[in-house]
């Protein structure tokens, strides 16, 4: 099934954007582990909508409810379920549209493929909606990998033209992950969060949008997590973060930017840091062979615009065959991005625990 995702552990995730709730089940969490409620909603209210001027306005406590696998604070060992219930739906904003398909949106292709059957209100269970479910899953992940010494963080990378410091490959830890992660708008440094800000508000108010990208890092790993082939880490994380609907394209590590390399420039060499083997360079981001090496876990996810825009757009009417302009109305975000930020630590938690069980 498309929205069940299975290897060590398995993953369901269910629900409509404007349904009556979303959730999801995730099995094969050992028992015993703690999950600290607090610190899980802490977690979660960092992509809750309706907090500041570059999110929608669409308000959701998004506060989950436990139905299995938790007891007394600590897994049971049984699949562990939660739903989230939507609470500020508005399925009339969709009503006139209901035959239009919106520009980058999957209203077309899930009307073909489900013969207009699918409920796209809102996105339906297209939407980035059910990543507040997905959520749920990673924040347990995150500090069950706590525990075991591993941070996870992602930082805002960039937004539109406006690009902020990178992670340094080498020296990020945990303290810097923790700091980032912890801000509200999520960037390394205040001058780019400035001008991220106010290009985003310019969109905003162009009736447009920004996409972006988010570059996220784990620090604390054991080498030899993950499988060769298709077992790989970066196998892993990929297969999740595309369940993320905005994000468009991955790199690990240097990227794309290896193919203007030579070998004996991207090649990471060996050393001794006391009993420990290290690189001095880290272009490979901490995988090699689809495993883990000890050195940072660094990869980079873009973001596109958010398909709702205000601006009028052409696209067709599937009931009379015509063509038509589509302004579309509703709560939207000028830029999914910062909201964006902890769905990508959820799925690297998610892939990294996935390769520890």
């Amino acid at each position: 099934m498309s929205s069940i995702w299975k290897n060590n552990l398995t993953l369901s995730i269910f629900g409509e954007s404007h349904g009556r709730a979303i959730g999801m089940t995730i099995d094969g969490i050992p028992a015993g582990e703690e999950i600290d409620s607090k610190i899980l909603r802490t977690f979660l209210k960092r992509r809750v909508p309706g907090r500041f001027p570059w999110t929608t306005s669409r308000t959701e406590a998004d506060i989950p409810e436990f139905l299995s696998g938790l007891k007394a604070g600590k897994t049971t060992g049984s699949p562990i379920t939660a739903i989230i219930r939507n609470q500020n739906s508005r399925s009339s904003d969709y009503d006139d549209i209901k035959d239009i398909p919106r520009p980058g949106h999957a209203d077309y292709s899930a009307h073909v493929k489900y013969g207009g059957n699918a409920d796209m209100s809102g996105g339906g269970h297209f939407s980035g909606r059910l990543t507040a479910a997905l959520c749920v899953a990673g924040g347990v992940c995150l500090q069950i990998l706590k525990r075991r010494g591993v941070t996870i963080g992602a930082h805002i990378a960039s937004i539109g033209n406006v690009s902020g410091h990178p992670f340094d490959m080498l020296k990020i830890d945990a303290a810097t992950l923790e700091v980032v992660s912890g801000l509200d708008f999520p960037v390394i440094d205040s001058e780019a969060k400035a001008d991220m800000v106010a290009e985003i508000d310019r969109a905003r108010q162009d009736k447009d949008s920004l996409g972006g990208i988010i570059e996220c890092a784990a620090v604390g790993l054991p080498a030899g997590l993950g499988e060769h082939i298709f077992g790989g880490m970066e196998n892993r994380i990929a297969s999740l973060i595309f369940g993320i609907p905005a994000v468009t394209s991955l790199e690990f590590g240097i990227g794309f930017n290896c193919a203007e390399m030579r070998g004996s420039e991207y090649n990471d060499p060996f050393y001794f840091d006391g009993d420990i083997v290290k690189t001095k360079t880290n272009h490979h981001g901490g995988i090699l062979g689809g495993m883990t090496t000890g050195m940072p876990l660094i990869f980079r996810a873009s973001i596109k615009p958010t398909p709702s825009i205000a601006r009028a757009q052409e696209s067709v009417n599937l009931r009379t065959g015509e063509s038509v302009n589509l302004e579309i109305m509703g709560r939207h975000d000028p830029c999914i991005v910062p909201r964006a930020v902890p769905s990508i630590e959820a799925v690297a938690a998610i892939a990294l625990l996935d390769a520890w069980a």
